[in-house]
């Protein structure tokens, strides 16, 4: 039902490119709920006290600041696309394309990879299929298995360890999604996949 047949062909192709258009409004009517109840409610602080007493102006000291970054980010952005457009492309993009060959490596975009290595570590197609809808479903679980009684990591320290083997294991199936499929990349990616799936099992365990 996926595919809209029993193939990809142009159901598939629809259907794709209508969660294209719709993801990005998704995620902006997420971020506007974030930030409203980031206003209503407040943010977190390390040592969970009361924070109203010392309250500043979102403006102008907090939205000088985000219109600096965002003035940077989007010079960045110009700087690249006007001098550098290439730099984050890969060399397959510029071979011709020949339907009756395929490439030797395909690999998605670098924002994908995590979940393109996930999705290969696993030889089954079925299995690495339902590994990568896991990869990126898992995320939802994270604010439930949350069972400690003090919400930041700042005095818990098996908790920032946790954190951080999480954030290198992420880096490095990234970086074995962007290799052969050969040994040990394989390996590797096998071996960081089990470590991001077991940092999700393990969560409850940390706020004992």
């Amino acid at each position: 039902w996926l595919w809209g047949g029993f193939s990809i062909n142009d159901p598939t192709l629809t259907r794709f490119f209508a969660l294209h258009f719709i993801l990005p409004f998704v995620i902006i009517s997420l971020s506007s709920m974030h930030v409203t109840l980031l206003h209503n409610m407040g943010s977190n602080n390390p040592l969970w006290t009361n924070s109203d007493i010392d309250n500043i102006p979102f403006h102008p000291y907090h939205s000088y600041n985000d219109m600096l970054m965002l003035t940077l980010l989007i010079t960045t952005m110009f700087i690249i696309l006007s001098f550098t457009p290439n730099i984050f492309n890969d060399p397959e993009n510029f071979s011709k394309a020949n339907p009756m060959v395929t490439p030797q490596h395909i690999k998605p975009e670098w924002y994908f990879l995590f979940a393109y290595g996930i999705l290969r570590s696993i030889p089954n197609k079925l299995g690495g299929t339902m590994a990568l809808i896991m990869s990126i479903s898992i995320l939802l679980t994270a604010p439930f298995t949350h069972t400690s009684h003090v919400r930041p990591m700042t005095f818990r320290p098996l908790t920032q360890f946790m954190f951080w083997t999480l954030v290198t294991t992420f880096m490095m199936i990234t970086w074995a999604a962007t290799k052969p499929v050969e040994p040990p990349f394989t390996l590797i990616g096998q071996i960081t996949s089990t470590m991001y799936f077991l940092f999700f099992i393990m969560n409850p365990l940390l706020g004992w």
